[in-house]
């Protein structure tokens, strides 16, 4: 394992437009970086991301060796089942793993990772956004030090399938196949399982389009109710979280954009490459969330079976 001095040598997996919009610009900016490659199937995209940001385009199968042979850390920009094996062979190659959520949508894929960072002593963390941008961490912080909470409603529906839907996300075809439950799912969960405790039961039903319901019940002893999808119509989307117990009800607050919660989210690496400490927010949480979301895709299996 590499315990690298400032700055932190950090590769990216993946050109499309989530890392065109978000890790390229904060990687590239980050004062304590250095944006050691940029690796793309296409080498066309490698070629001009890496333009873009100065540095230097990686490509095929050998590229990827190269450009983890050249880096203390890589970020992933990929599909969840293409980042899945290629942050394992980062992870053996003694690199600390910046991961997008989720991190498989399978919980072999999933487990892989989390064991493979594990032999390898090596540091990562999961980028789900609400945990890193700072009014809602900070949220979720407070929220977890209060006792009592009852129950939690959580419902975050996107247009991204829905009718005049102009977004570049929408030619994700995972997204496309897994939908909200995979997609907004981890964000909702990440928020969810540090203030009222680990899931112990899930019952999901599926809904309109991609839409899916979950009831789950916490250890603290608390219930919540999840409404997830990407196929909302534009006037009917939009994210709430909303906390109800002893000292009354609390909503989480909005916030902006994923560049600043993204570099927050490269410092929190950088702190657990230094110390030693895993964030928690790492890749052994990104299994957990896989797998309650494979507990509740299987649920929906089972009720169309019935």
């Amino acid at each position: 394992m590499t315990t690298p001095t400032a700055p932190l040598r950090i590769g990216l997996l993946g050109t499309g437009p989530w890392a065109r919009n978000t890790q390229a610009p904060a990687l590239a900016a980050h004062p304590d970086v250095e944006l050691s490659g940029i690796w793309g199937r296409r080498p066309e995209a490698a070629e001009e991301l890496a333009a873009a940001h100065g540095t230097r385009a990686y490509t095929d199968d050998a590229g990827i060796d190269a450009l983890l042979a050249a880096s203390d850390a890589v970020a992933f920009a990929l599909p969840p089942d293409v980042q899945a094996p290629l942050a394992a062979r980062a992870a053996a190659a003694g690199c600390h793993l910046l991961m997008d959520k989720p991190v498989a949508t399978t919980v072999a894929g999933a487990r892989e990772v989390a064991d493979a960072a594990a032999k390898a002593g090596v540091a990562s963390v999961v980028f789900c956004t609400l945990r890193f941008a700072t009014a809602t961490s900070d949220w979720i912080a407070e929220q977890a030090a209060v006792d009592g909470w009852f129950t939690a409603r959580a419902q975050w529906l996107g247009a991204l399938y829905g009718p005049d839907s102009t977004s570049e996300y929408a030619a994700s075809p995972w997204r496309r196949d897994k939908g909200g439950l995979w997609d907004v799912g981890p964000h909702v969960l990440s928020v969810l399982i540090p203030v009222l405790g680990d899931v112990t039961e899930v019952t999901s039903a599926r809904g309109p389009a991609d839409t899916v319901h979950m009831v789950l019940r916490h250890t603290s002893g608390a219930s919540s109710t999840v409404t997830l999808g990407l196929s909302a119509p534009l006037g009917a989307a939009g994210t709430e979280i909303e906390l109800r117990g002893e000292h009354g009800t609390v909503t989480l607050p909005g916030w902006d954009g994923a560049v600043d919660p993204f570099r927050a989210a490269v410092d929190a690496l950088a702190e657990a490459v230094r110390t030693g400490v895993p964030h928690p927010c790492d890749v052994r949480f990104g299994l957990r969330l896989t797998e309650l979301l494979a507990r509740a895709e299987a649920g929906l299996g089972a009720h169309d079976g019935a």
